[in-house]
């Protein structure tokens, strides 16, 4: 008998459960099966995720079906996991981290800066939005979710000239062939941990050493600076945040963008890859105190 690994029913959260699973069975030589679940944030799709609950609602229901013992672990896009873990529960282990880019598809291959006036980009991100009306003020931002075939398909739809989506989750549903641009990190910054993903379960559970043969060192520390950025301005889908850390050999570099008082601000910091938690709590405070 495997590893039961819970995961949400889209095409792009079994393809990253399954990713996981190959990586376990290359590893470890033990098969897994997945326990498909349908969310709160799956279900509801009409409405912003800050009025349904924010990040968590993506992953309450599977984290009881793991304290009623259907499922020994589940995958989640880091992206959506909140800085605070429910009790008993921990992220025992983040995979090597794909592409952090997020990316711009467009209806008929124009980038960002030429498009006409008052073009219609989808995304239903908050920091999305606020660092695209930064690059075109003019633009109008047409709110979308749903998974990455719908978003893609309400191009047409919704009449948009385009929509933001993320480079991870295009490049692992093997559509990276209709991206139009890539955004810069350091000038369009992504969620935090964007492009990660992060295998969760309990901590009394019996596979822990199982699903930690496949954490990637240098994914573990940037995503966990990135979230002690996010942990120390208390951020969530409530307001537009994001942080992207990199290594640059023995310091860790991150960049950090947040709304405060209704201001739109960036900051960076490089230090000491050995106080990335310490640094990513310091990026917080230089945009609390700017």
């Amino acid at each position: 008998m495997g590893i039961i690994i819970a995961s949400r029913k889209s095409k792009l959260a079994q393809i990253q459960t399954d990713l996981v699973m190959r990586m376990i069975y290359e590893k470890n030589e033990l098969k897994c099966e997945k326990l498909l679940m349908s969310t709160k944030g799956d279900r509801i799709l009409d409405v912003s995720l800050d009025k349904i609950g924010g990040k968590g609602v993506f992953i309450k229901e599977i984290e009881v079906a793991m304290l009623e013992g259907r499922a020994e672990a589940a995958v989640h896009s880091m992206k959506d996991v909140p800085y605070e873990m429910p009790e008993g529960f921990e992220i025992v282990s983040m995979p090597i981290r794909e592409d952090v880019r997020d990316v711009y598809v467009s209806m008929n291959g124009t980038t960002i800066e030429n498009l006409p006036r008052g073009a219609r980009i989808g995304t239903s991100s908050k920091r999305r939005s606020t660092q695209i009306m930064n690059l075109r003020p003019d633009a109008v931002m047409v709110p979308i979710r749903g998974n990455v075939q719908t978003r893609v398909e309400k191009i047409e739809t919704e009449n948009l000239d385009g929509i933001i989506l993320a480079a991870a989750g295009l490049k692992r549903c093997g559509m990276e062939c209709i991206i139009t641009e890539y955004l810069n990190v350091d000038e369009f910054v992504p969620a935090i941990g964007q492009g990660a993903l992060g295998i969760e379960a309990l901590k009394t559970s019996k596979y822990i050493h199982i699903l930690k043969s496949i954490e990637h060192h240098e994914t573990r520390i940037c995503v966990d600076a990135e979230r002690s950025f996010m942990r120390r301005l208390n951020g969530g889908c409530h307001s537009p945040i994001g942080a992207y850390a990199r290594l640059q050999n023995d310091d860790i570099y991150i960049v950090g963008v947040f709304e405060l008082n209704g201001k739109f601000i960036k900051k960076d910091i490089l230090g000491s890859v050995y106080d990335y938690i310490e640094l990513g709590k310091l990026l917080g405070e230089k945009i609390i105190n700017s």
